[in-house]
């Protein structure tokens, strides 16, 4: 069985629906996770602001406008007059739910509610749409099986178990499905994966199910070589190692979420990015193998805080180094990137919330230096310390542009770079330039 999940582009309109229900109805079996319509996150975030300020009559107007552009969207999907109804029976009540919102207590419980209802009335037209086709499907509800733990993070195990007997319920079905991104978490409240979790659902469903593949269909080519939107001339890449995969999600590839991969890895099931506007593609294949292409993409990541930490010498190094570990740690505020020298730290962080406690903890041991407006560009490839020369390339490209802070050998598959925001598209450009030129496969191992 493969896992598909499609983005809310790929089903934004009532053709590009009936464009996905076509690419999913082959007898392969498959789990489908589908994202809420294009722009209904957002539309559903300005409601649960305007609930929040207790602004009634701004959330009336958003959830009017909502309301009927998703029965609008059903009149123009459906030509069944009796399936037609149940659609829009099935949108009236998940909107009432939206309604009582206007005078009942809102809090972020509540959000997360509101939010969940663009993955569940989408999901809920692709299976009326495709029952209308007479295309045997199930209609899963992900609140069934989708759950976090106490810490957040998803069970796993649970997810596995309860997932096997929804399915169980249903022989002989070849095509079920769900949403994405939302959840239920450890107290049976209502919850979400964050931004972009409908690729972590499908890789934890993959996981669960041990599936043969999993797909995330989007509207790009697979994982591009660089950022198209701030370069020229990028070409997809073909294929990526689960590590190389990960770096660059993490560093900054929209096309896929940071987390997804793991579940993946962990099963050992190869994920593969398609473009579900042009599914004659080869996409990405992201798999356990390695190739020996050595520079395989840039990535580069923005509202990065650089923070540097010279130590005052009132404690010895290693506790000096354990202090910051430890204050970071308190917080809950991972580090992207961390170099040191001596008894001086400097870290690159994405998560500023408490970032003002953190210095004000540790500015009894350390002198200070903190910048905003700050990147991180990462280029990715397969970067064995024996393949001799790619270090020095990086920098060449690199010469007219300040870089605040480098890192590499933590890992075979990164090197990484802290500049400017205002630099990063000069650096990205660059760096194209100079390594996707013929020559450079050519570097002596």
């Amino acid at each position: 069985m493969k896992v598909c999940k499609f983005g809310g582009t790929s089903v934004g309109t009532v053709e590009r629906m009936k464009h996905v229900a076509e690419l999913i109805s082959k007898s392969t079996p498959k789990i489908v996770v589908l994202s809420a319509t294009a722009g209904t996150t957002n539309h559903l975030e300005e409601i649960a602001a305007s609930l929040f300020n207790r602004d009634i009559e701004q959330a009336h107007e958003k959830i009017t406008r909502l309301e009927f552009q998703f029965i609008d969207f059903a009149n123009e999907l459906l030509t069944d007059e009796s399936t037609k109804r149940e659609a829009i029976d099935y949108i009236l009540d998940r909107f009432q739910r939206l309604w009582q919102f206007i005078n009942d207590e809102f809090t972020s419980v509540e959000e997360k509610e509101v939010l969940a209802q663009g993955e569940l009335i989408s999901t809920a037209l692709l299976h009326f749409y495709l029952r209308e086709r007479k295309i045997a499907n199930i209609l899963l509800s992900a609140f069934d099986f989708m759950r976090t733990g106490p810490e957040g993070e998803p069970d796993l195990k649970y997810i596995e178990e309860k997932l096997q007997v929804q399915l169980a319920q249903y022989p002989g079905i070849n095509l079920f499905i769900t949403q994405g991104y939302i959840c239920k978490n450890a107290y049976n409240e209502t919850d979400n994966l964050k931004r972009g979790g409908s690729d972590y659902t499908a890789s934890l469903i993959g996981a669960a199910i041990r599936a043969e593949e999993i797909q995330i269909w989007t509207d790009i080519d697979g994982m591009h070589n660089n950022d198209p939107r701030e370069v020229t001339g990028t070409r997809s890449v073909k294929h990526l190692s689960f590590n190389e995969a990960e770096q660059l999600a993490f560093y900054g590839a929209k096309i896929l979420h940071p987390f997804c991969i793991a579940p993946a890895r962990k099963r050992n099931i190869p994920v593969r990015l398609l473009n579900s506007m042009n599914p004659q593609a080869e996409g990405t294949l992201i798999s356990d193998l390695q190739d020996d292409n050595i520079i395989k993409a840039i990535a580069a990541k923005d509202n990065i805080f650089y923070v540097k930490f010279e130590s005052k010498h009132n404690l010895c190094p290693y506790q000096f180094i354990s202090k910051i570990f430890d204050t970071f740690a308190k917080y809950r505020t991972p580090l992207c990137l961390l170099v040191s020298s001596n008894q001086d730290v400097s870290v690159a962080i994405d998560n500023s919330e408490h970032l003002c406690k953190i210095l004000a903890e540790l500015e009894q041991y350390a002198k200070i230096l903190m910048e905003d407006r700050m990147s991180i560009v990462s280029v990715v490839g397969n970067m064995r310390w024996q393949y001799a020369g790619v270090e020095a390339q990086i920098i060449e490209a690199l010469a007219d542009i300040p870089l605040r802070m480098i890192s590499y050998g933590s890992n075979d598959s990164d090197v990484a770079f802290v500049i400017k925001t205002e630099d990063k598209k000069r650096a990205l450009q660059a760096l194209s330039n100079r390594l996707f030129e013929p020559e450079t496969d050519k570097i002596v191992k």
